[in-house]
């Protein structure tokens, strides 16, 4: 009798005996932690990779601004050099020299924008008040809404508005009585 309390009592600080149920969940529980150790694992490696990536993104994007600035001021230099001898002119007081000079650097840069996509914005015909500012109307025989001065010509880059064509709008002509 003895015998059998020691065998079905357990001892206190020993592991009790585990049937086949309670392994199977023992493996289970330690087959889900592995997972989740190689999916936390895999998890801080993307994220690890991700910031690698933005971090590598913003320095490409930063160089490519710069080089396209250096591209620019690049053409701008020969444009520097004609305004600087078109001043050499205008100290020595020849205006015929001063003015070819400046009718150069105007050209000049004028070709230089429109190679780089710079368009003036058309403003003969109707008002259109996405690519127009209408600084004032004034009564006309023109067609109501038919810009009739530029005060200011606008710009686009492409399709988009750089600086609006400011214009003076035709309104209807006042009829005294």
């Amino acid at each position: 009798m003895t015998d059998k309390r020691v065998s079905d009592e357990h001892v206190s600080g020993t592991v009790p005996e585990t049937g086949p149920d309670q392994l199977e969940s023992g493996d289970e529980v330690a087959a889900l932690q592995a997972e989740r150790d190689e999916l936390f694992d895999r998890l801080q490696r993307l994220a690890a990779e991700f910031d690698n990536f933005r971090k590598r993104n913003a320095r490409e994007n930063a160089a490519l601004t710069a080089r396209a600035n250096e591209r620019l001021v690049k053409e701008l230099i020969p444009i520097l050099d004609d305004l600087g001898r078109a001043l050499e002119a205008a100290a020595e007081h020849e205006e015929a020299k001063l003015e070819e000079g400046v009718r150069l650097v105007h050209r000049a840069l004028s070709d230089l924008l429109t190679k780089e996509g710079l368009a003036e914005i058309k403003t003969d015909g109707k008002f259109d008040p996405h690519v127009h500012e209408a600084l004032l109307s004034q009564p006309s025989e023109e067609d109501e809404g038919a810009v009739i001065e530029v005060v200011q010509k606008g710009y686009k880059l492409g399709d988009k508005v750089l600086r609006p064509a400011r214009v003076v709008v035709a309104a209807p002509p006042i009829h005294e009585a």
